[in-house]
């Protein structure tokens, strides 16, 4: 599946709550892989960017399938909470 392919697709929680849709990803190149999906437009991110991307996107790892929709897991271990919270860190340098 390509990236593009799940542009504008439905973002819903595994509880079944809409989250949003895909308006962008963020590509960690160095890795090769995506590591968040944008609900807003890159350019829509505003004021403080760490906020802002804790808000307004979803870590790929969290996405458990993707289909019609885009389905996240919400619930976040202690280790998944510092990872994001270093990933926004480095991405807000």
């Amino acid at each position: 599946m390509k990236i593009s392919d799940i542009y504008h697709m439905d973002i819903y929680s595994d509880g079944g709550q809409y989250l949003g849709d895909v308006q962008g990803a963020i590509i960690d190149l160095e890795r090769g892989e995506v590591s968040r999906l944008l609900m807003v437009p890159w350019k829509g991110l505003k004021g403080d960017i760490k906020t802002s991307l804790k808000q307004k996107s979803i870590l790929y790892k969290n996405v458990k399938n993707v289909g019609d929709v885009v389905l996240v897991s919400t619930h976040m271990g202690a280790q998944e909470e510092q990872a994001s919270k270093e990933e926004v860190n480095d991405l807000s340098r």
